[in-house]
């Protein structure tokens, strides 16, 4: 597999990635307890006081709705990275696909939440713009990539380690 490839892709998944998350942002959805699930449980906590009170735990069938569909959208631009990039076994598909995953947490991290996230109005729930404070949690989103992070980057990746197999 070539690396300028993988670099290419790298970006390229940013860039879809970012695209995905402003789209899903736009207009009234934002004021919508759909991903309140991502949101530290101070902001969750805030937001409830004025809002139904949704079930945020990752049991609710919202939140595997939205897991589940961001499952069947990374497997599929993550096998069209294993195809482009060359992949021929599993563990090419698979490490791959792990290594965009994990590539993509920390940049989901360190600049769409750390960065965009915590300062551009457009993430703030209603209600809970004055929080300055917690919008700005480090911690909070390190923990998340990590933890389910890391486990739900393994599902995308054995699916695109397979369908490499299965395909080639």
């Amino acid at each position: 597999m070539n690396i300028w490839v993988i670099l290419i892709e790298m970006v390229a998944f940013a860039a879809i990635f970012t695209t995905v998350i402003f789209v899903y942002y736009l207009g009234d959805r934002k004021y919508s307890p759909v991903s309140i699930h991502n949101y530290p449980p101070d902001i969750q906590a805030e937001y409830f006081k004025t809002h139904e009170k949704v079930d945020v735990s990752y049991r609710s069938k919202n939140v595997l709705l939205t897991k589940g569909f961001g499952v069947l959208l990374f497997t599929g631009i993550l096998l069209a990275c294993a195809w482009i990039a060359g992949a021929r076994t599993f563990w090419q598909g698979f490490l791959l696909a792990f290594g965009l995953m994990a590539w993509i947490g920390v940049y989901d991290t360190c600049f769409l939440d750390w960065v965009l996230f915590a300062n551009l109005p457009m993430f703030r729930l209603e209600g809970t713009e004055h929080m300055d404070k917690a919008y700005h949690q480090k911690w909070f989103h390190v923990k998340g990539m990590l933890f389910p992070g890391i486990i739900f980057a393994l599902i995308p990746a054995a699916l695109v380690g397979w369908l490499v197999t299965a395909i080639r």
